[in-house]
């Protein structure tokens, strides 16, 4: 039995040290999430103040959130043992890219939840010039305007 408990204990330490290289990477992404499920429970209580609804926290929305969290884990943790062990000899960069894109998506995320909990114009602004910014770069236009 006490061979098999090491066994497992070096193959996870093993899985462990072969995703170490990644972990700030996870904690930055991970932490994007859940800034951003925060300030969305926030600003789905505000909406609903607003519109003098009763509110109530959905575990619905939490269980989203942590399924998404767990599919950003595997997408990093795949995209690094490509980069790692498949295209090597390439300096692509492509863990930290995919990274970067995941946290610009939930960074959009949380400027339209911060735009609903402040009445500061410059989220607002902020959100409306990055939306039309990225509209004008892929040619998709809004059809009321």
């Amino acid at each position: 039995m006490e061979v098999m408990y090491r066994c497992i204990n070096g193959a996870i330490l093993g899985l462990a040290a072969l995703f170490a290289p990644i972990k700030p990477l996870i904690f930055c992404a991970l932490s994007f999430i859940l800034v951003d499920f925060i300030t969305g429970v926030l600003a789905s209580r505000c909406e609903a103040k607003q519109r003098c609804e009763p509110w109530f926290f959905s575990s619905h929305e939490a269980w989203r959130t942590i399924h998404k969290a767990g599919f950003v884990l595997l997408t990093i943790a795949m995209s690094w043992l490509i980069e790692w062990s498949i295209l090597d000899f390439m300096a692509l960069n492509l863990t930290r890219i995919i990274t970067g894109v995941i946290c610009g998506v939930e960074m959009w995320s949380f400027l339209e939840n911060a735009s609903v909990l402040s009445d500061a114009k410059l989220f607002k602004w902020l959100r409306n010039y990055v939306k039309r910014k990225v509209e004008k770069e892929i040619g998709v236009y809004d059809k009321d305007e």
